[in-house]
């Protein structure tokens, strides 16, 4: 499974449900970077993304947004196969 890497604060109600779908799709680890605790981190998130807001969730090298985004895209089918590059846990 393709690596999933999260900008995340502790206390985002979105942050949890983009969790909890990507827990529900067989993502078992998933790299958490606090940009709460870490200005060097937003910075660099809101310079990657052109986004402020958290989560922010790439799956492999692929941005795919916030949680809105992430809903959007299991919706249209494009998830599961995202998660399946690589097979590389």
């Amino acid at each position: 499974m393709t690596q999933v890497r999260m900008y995340t604060t502790a206390v985002c109600p979105y942050c949890q449900r983009a969790k909890a779908l990507l827990h529900k799709r067989g993502v078992q680890h998933i790299e958490e970077i606090r940009v709460d605790l870490d200005h060097q981190a937003r910075l660099h998130m809101m310079e990657t993304t052109g986004r402020r807001t958290v989560p922010q969730i790439f799956i492999g090298a692929t941005h795919v947004g916030g949680c809105d985004d992430l809903y959007a895209l299991d919706a249209q089918g494009g998830l599961l196969p995202l998660l399946g590059e690589g097979q590389n846990s």
